[in-house]
């Protein structure tokens, strides 16, 4: 089948699968894959479509359509794929970005810290959520807002409950028409809840936490766009047990402004902040100024995001090599025939 490109319709990827994709286009929806040229030329998995991208189809006829390119990106949410050295695109074109935790299992400020890396390495707005606030008391909740209030004082903060209807009426104001909105955090968190919420209607399937593990069971399966009733768009994610830094170097500099701020006074320009004198960082953490647990996350994480650095380097400088080593191979052999 010969494809007429002068047919090219824009629409939205609302959902992914393995290999396969929903778009949608004004009140329409196709099945969609990509071209067999685009798979040759990939050269990541950046290089494909992901949930939130604008793309450029050509409709085929019976539902079905084909992925021509993929529109410039305004944003792009990331993380180093599980177990390699590669970037696995999450969503794109993303506004604001809900980190949500559940106040009783999964708080921890460290990770807000890692999914806010992500976020603004990505150039998308963070929002925190702390959610199941009805498992909380009052007193409790409030040592939590505070820590959240200390330690990321730009950073807004919502608190929910599903139950006790807390906190969603704000969570659905803050949806503004035409902006993309993804919830990120671990499973059982209360995402697919909050979403559920949002919709309207019990769309999404949810499920408890394991008394034997105490941990969320994995519900949601794939990444789905929904369109709310006042236009803002949300995309549900799978829940996410390893959150590894891929191309953060920037995310790093932003969520720890107040540390980048501090290296400036720092007697030496190449600094680690871990040992040396003159350390305006190092100085701030002794006074008590820069808490020791922020301190130490900026540590890991600006390491493991220079680390993927260098290693993604060392692996174009290897891919470089062979593409050289390849050429000179049939230059060599042209000459002997």
């Amino acid at each position: 089948m010969t494809l007429n490109a002068s047919k090219l319709i824009t629409a939205r990827v609302v959902a992914q699968y393995r290999g396969k994709y929903r778009v949608g286009y004004e009140n329409e929806e196709f099945w969609a894959t990509v071209t067999g040229n685009k798979i040759f030329t990939a050269e990541s998995q950046l290089d494909y479509p992901v949930v939130g991208d604008l793309v450029n189809i050509i409709d085929i006829g019976y539902g079905n359509a084909v992925i021509k390119d993929i529109l410039p990106r305004k944003s792009i949410l990331e993380r180093k794929a599980a177990g390699k050295d590669s970037a696995q695109p999450i969503a794109a074109n993303v506004d604001i970005a809900f980190i949500v935790q559940a106040v009783d299992r999964d708080f921890n400020l460290n990770r807000f810290e890692r999914y806010m890396t992500i976020c603004r390495a990505g150039h998308i707005r963070p929002v925190l959520v702390l959610n199941k606030t009805d498992l909380l008391t009052a007193d409790e909740l409030k040592e939590k807002t505070t820590a959240l209030q200390d330690r990321f004082k730009s950073t807004p903060f919502l608190t929910t409950s599903i139950l006790a209807e807390d906190g969603i009426d704000s969570l659905i104001q803050a949806i503004k028409k035409g902006q993309i909105y993804c919830f990120l955090g671990s499973s059982g968190v209360g995402k697919s809840s909050l979403i559920n919420k949002l919709l309207g209607q019990e769309l999404l399937k949810t499920k408890e936490i394991s008394a034997q593990t105490n941990k969320g069971k994995h519900t949601t399966t794939h990444r789905e766009l929904f369109v709310l009733k006042n236009g803002g768009m949300v995309i549900d994610n799978p829940g996410m047990r390893e959150v590894g830094l891929a191309n953060a170097g920037e995310g790093v500099r932003s969520v720890f402004a107040e540390i980048e701020q501090l290296s400036k006074a720092c007697k030496f320009a190449d600094c680690t902040h871990q040992h040396e004198s003159g350390c305006a960082v190092l100085a701030a953490v002794k006074c008590g100024d820069l808490s020791e647990s922020k301190y130490g996350n900026y540590l890991k994480l600006k390491k493991e995001s220079e680390y993927y650095a260098m290693t993604s380097l060392e692996k174009r400088e290897k891919d470089r090599s062979f593409g050289k080593m390849v050429k000179v191979y049939k230059k060599q052999k042209k000459m002997l025939k």
